[in-house]
């Protein structure tokens, strides 16, 4: 009986050894990292944006980390936190919608998603997390060698998490102009880059293309001498960009927002500069709520001018899907033939949908790639790390609320002066809508450049000539 009872007592223990058993502490160990995930899901569902999310989240994570490792006391929290973050973090996000949160695809734009999405957060707060809870669980290795590795791993590490803590948090800069204007603003929760010679000059507001664009690299890299003729002001859409954070969790928005935001953009100019009425520029997809906001509101314009102009976007996906299609098929591409056919004619209910297009419309019409113009100080490295998501999260909320839209029905004229400036290499999707719709346009003076050997983006690929050609349509 002794004996049964000792070998009891010893096999009672030895379990007790290896599973000790979740103590009020060690819960708390995985509570701190679900309780973070939850907050982190509600305050920045698509991950860090801005450099004061990124620092907070940075510091927040190393935090949890270092107190869920002391609270586990094993090594195995370097491991379980983050997942137990992450996993919390997905399922308290699981209603935000856009390709960011989406699940992730196997193709080149969803894989580039993958890195700068949930790759940046996982930087920002994974990374961190694990080196607090190395730094927390104070149980060292049993060998010489695994604490020196030890060390080394996590002293590397900490090294990659503050030095890209200091990197994202250099903020957006952008060169003065001597005896002119040069500033970062803000108009409400949207940004405007507004330069110029002088603050005297006519002011001009330039709305980019794709919903959630920015083209402020191009602005600055190749447009810089519009700056002589205009007060430049070059709004980041609402969800790109310096304004990522105003498309907000429920990613609500519509083409009257949008208008609404080139209004608000132009009513704060006008207050700014001290005038009636500014010139717009719309570019693209832009230009559809540039139009319409010279024409619900002719009073606060001078002057509309287009570029690349949008007419009607049902019209113009189907006839890229028959030219994409057709040279696909021409050229052999088998994979994107089948995908196009499964497919079918757009509309297309997600951005997703759309990748044929953003991948090879630019090369079935033989034009060159857009640029993204990147490498200029006035984009933050978080912003340049999520051009491209959160570009694309807001493609998904607009873009299928835009195919009702045709200029033909909804712009038929115009109360102030319409210039456009086209490209006679203009991909057939846009220059067959635009020539119909233009002809008809009724306008107090009505004119048409055309660059011939240019394509969609006059303004990119001749940029000299295109700066000459607004300063003579809109002289000072």
């Amino acid at each position: 009986m002794f004996l049964v009872y000792s070998f009891g007592r010893c096999g009672i223990d030895h379990r007790r050894r290896k599973l000790p058993g979740m103590t009020p502490i060690r819960i708390a160990a995985l509570l701190l990292p679900a309780a973070w995930g939850v907050i982190a899901a509600l305050w920045t569902p698509r991950g860090p944006l801005t450099g004061a999310e990124a620092l907070w989240s940075v510091v927040i994570s190393a935090g949890v980390g270092v107190l869920a490792g002391w609270a586990a006391r094993s090594r195995w929290a370097i491991l379980l936190t983050p997942v137990v973050y992450v996993s919390v973090l997905e399922l308290a996000r699981a209603a935000v919608s856009g390709p960011s949160v989406d699940l992730p695809r196997a193709t080149p734009i969803g894989i580039l998603v993958l890195l700068t999405g949930r790759g940046m957060h996982g930087l920002l707060a994974l990374l961190p997390m694990a080196i607090g809870a190395a730094f927390g669980h104070r149980r060292p290795a049993r060998t010489r060698a695994r604490r020196v590795a030890g060390r080394v791993v996590t002293g590397l590490a900490t090294t990659l998490a503050v030095g890209l803590a200091v990197a994202v948090a250099v903020p957006a800069r952008t060169d003065a102009v001597p005896g002119g204007i040069a500033e970062l603003s803000r108009a409400g929760d949207l940004a405007v880059m507004i330069r110029g010679r002088s603050p005297r000059l006519p002011v001009l507001l330039y709305v980019p293309g794709p919903p959630g664009g920015s083209d402020t690299g191009t602005m600055r890299t190749r447009l810089a001498g519009l700056e002589d003729h205009f007060v430049v002001a070059t709004l980041d859409r609402r969800g790109g960009g310096a304004s990522a954070g105003a498309l907000g969790r429920s990613a609500t928005i519509s083409l009257d927002g949008e208008v609404a935001d080139i209004l608000t953009v132009t009513d704060h100019l006008r207050q700014r500069f001290g005038r009636d009425r500014i010139v717009l520029l719309g570019h693209s997809g832009g230009s559809i709520p540039a139009i319409l906001a010279a024409r619900r509101h002719p009073e606060r314009y001078t002057a509309y001018i287009g570029t690349g102009q949008a007419v009607n976007l049902r019209d113009s996906d189907r006839m890229f899907y028959t030219d994409v299609l057709a040279w696909a098929r021409a050229g052999g591409r088998t994979g994107l033939v089948e995908q196009l056919e499964r497919q079918g004619p757009p509309p297309w209910p997600r951005a997703y949908d759309y990748e044929p297009f953003l991948l090879y419309a630019t090369q079935a019409y033989g034009l060159p790639a857009p640029p993204f113009d990147l490498g200029v100080e006035e984009y933050t490295l978080l912003q340049k790390a999520h051009f491209m998501t959160t570009m694309l999260d807001t493609w998904d909320a607009l873009y299928p609320r835009l195919q009702d839209v045709d200029l033909h029905r909804d712009v038929p004229d115009l109360l102030i002066p319409a210039y456009f400036v086209q490209g006679g290499r203009e991909m057939r999707g846009l220059a067959v809508p635009f020539a119909s719709w233009y002809a008809a346009l009724r306008s107090p003076d009505k004119r048409l450049v055309t660059f011939p050997e240019a394509g969609h983006r006059p303004m990119a690929e001749e940029p000299g000539h295109f700066i000459e050609t607004l300063a003579a349509l809109v002289p000072a």
